[in-house]
């Protein structure tokens, strides 16, 4: 039931949050859940109503492993694997995005976006399970070989599931975000002449008042009159 409100009010909405901005390297926030929300990483995970704390691993090659931990950081959750995902307009508040699930199960948490961020985390789903996730939605949803430890989820290969249970490559699905390509559609670039085509002269600067050269004219044609004055 609350996929199927979520997915009426546009599509996987927030559920809710501090709005302290992350911390610059690894954008820790404060969540507050109100309903059970569903993750998958080394381990499935149902968070139940609470307050938790979201952040990246400190992992020195990968920058797309979260932990979700209790809100003391005493207690780790779940370790999840991620890519990055990209929004044109960054909020103060932290954003939680939700994958709709089939009837009776809690909400899958789809993306999470720390406050002032452009780019956030899209999360990846077993296959199993986003098989069922991306029935439901009539979308694609990402996909990696199940992961038991840190390593794994850094190094294992992410696809795409299509509804019909098909795998897609990721990079036919993730060339670009729309909306970045939108933000570059809009800048201003400065005029560029057609490819093998010569670019177009310069104008020259205006000359001055011919006042001037009628002047100088003069005053050759005087130095030379007294050149020729004293010569003879």
């Amino acid at each position: 039931m609350l996929g199927k409100v979520l997915a009426l009010a546009g599509g996987f909405l927030l559920l809710f949050t501090s709005v302290v901005r992350a911390d610059p390297y690894s954008k820790r926030t404060v969540v507050t859940l109100n309903e059970p929300v569903l993750i998958a990483g080394v381990e499935q995970v149902t968070l139940q109503p609470g307050k938790y704390v979201i952040k990246l691993l400190n992992h020195p090659t990968n920058r797309n492993i979260v932990l979700f931990y209790n809100e003391k950081e005493d207690h780790l959750f779940a370790t999840v694997m991620a890519i990055n995902n990209y929004r044109l307009f960054p909020t103060e508040k932290t954003v939680l995005k939700y994958w709709e699930t089939p009837r009776g199960n809690p909400a899958a948490l789809r993306a999470w976006f720390p406050p002032g961020e452009r780019w956030g985390q899209e999360f990846v789903y077993p296959k199993g399970l986003a098989v069922k996730i991306a029935r439901e939605t009539g979308a694609r949803v990402l996909t990696a070989p199940t992961a038991k430890t840190e390593e794994e989820l850094a190094t294992a290969p992410v696809v795409e599931i299509e509804p019909s249970g098909k795998e897609v490559p990721l990079e036919e699905a993730f060339v670009a975000p729309p909306e970045a390509v939108a933000e570059l559609a809009n800048a201003e670039p400065g005029p560029v002449a057609p490819a093998g085509e010569p670019r177009p002269p310069e104008p020259l600067p205006a000359t001055a008042s011919p006042v001037f050269a009628i002047g100088l004219m003069g005053l050759v044609a005087a130095t030379a009159g007294a050149l020729l004055r004293r010569i003879s």
